[in-house]
């Protein structure tokens, strides 16, 4: 079937094919029907990763991040094979085994999808009365580590940043850049409506490090504070880009950047913060888990 294939054709073929593979197991991580008794470990991993809720489906964050994975990874793909995938789809197509094996691929697809909107039509209802800290299991695990350093960073008012300056009080750190129209929006402002609800039971400080510090200078920070609606006591941070880029590492936060459209692919995390330092959880939930956690701060 490959015999007429280029060698790139084939490792683009490859590629295509692992794609598909790693967005079904994906899927099925967060859709995939739990027993009545699932294992704890998949509990804590669907929470981490998607968020999922009492009815034990991703959050609107973790929808965001089970589409928009796949669709980052396709568009790489294509960005940098989009010839020789198109090539090597024609060539299947010419023959009866590669049209069988597309088709195949095609029905598992449809059948995934069904499978998909099946669960979320029939997945489990929460009890009444459930609290915003039934959301979070209690199995969800704790990180326990120091705050990274972050020496380097300037913030909105271009003064030097250091962890001294949150004045021992709780923090949700986020992550996003100034041209981003659809994650980073929705996640600054989840970690500013969990600050402003829990002003009298848990004071936060809402800290979110730019992913763009080509774009995102020092300079800019303060208008893009304004547009995201930061108060007063919030800071934005950034600098030069070496200095931005060790502290994404320090904090884990994956990313990718594309080099010709200045776009930032990345997860929707926050961490929080407790106020001698220590970062408790990490999340990629919106205002109902962020808050949960918020509440077992220490």
């Amino acid at each position: 079937m490959t015999s007429t294939l280029t060698r790139a054709e084939r490792w683009a073929l490859t590629a295509l094919g692992f794609l598909v593979a790693v967005t079904a197991a994906w899927w099925a991580l967060a859709l995939w029907p739990l027993p009545d008794a699932p294992p704890a470990w998949l509990e804590r991993t669907r929470a981490v990763c998607f968020n999922a809720g009492p009815t034990g489906l991703p959050d609107p964050s973790g929808w965001i991040l089970l589409v928009g994975q796949p669709l980052g990874m396709l568009g790489t793909l294509l960005a940098g094979w989009k010839t020789d995938v198109l090539s090597a789809l024609r060539v299947l197509g010419r023959s009866w085994s590669g049209r069988s094996a597309m088709g195949t691929v095609a029905i598992a697809v449809v059948f995934g999808a069904g499978a998909a909107a099946t669960r979320v039509a029939t997945a489990r209802q929460p009890s009444a009365g459930l609290t915003d800290a039934g959301d979070v299991p209690p199995t969800y695990p704790r990180l326990d580590r120091p705050i990274p350093d972050m020496s380097g960073l300037v913030d909105q008012k271009g003064r030097p940043f250091e962890p001294s300056a949150l004045s021992g009080r709780a923090a949700l750190i986020t992550f996003g850049y100034g041209h981003c129209e659809t994650v980073c929006p929705l996640l600054v402002r989840s970690a500013l409506q969990v600050r402003d609800g829990l002003l009298d039971q848990r004071p936060l400080t809402v800290v979110t490090i730019t992913l763009d510090p080509w774009r995102d200078t020092p300079s800019r920070l303060r208008a893009i504070a304004d547009t995201w609606g930061l108060g007063a006591g919030d800071v934005l941070l950034g600098g030069d880009v070496d200095a931005v880029e060790a502290a994404l590492d320090a904090w884990d936060v994956p990313h990718t950047r594309d080099e010709r459209t200045g776009e930032v692919i990345h997860p929707a995390l926050t961490y929080l913060v407790e106020p001698d330092g220590t970062v408790a959880y990490a999340s990629t939930g919106g205002p109902s888990q962020l808050r949960a956690l918020a509440l077992r701060l220490r």
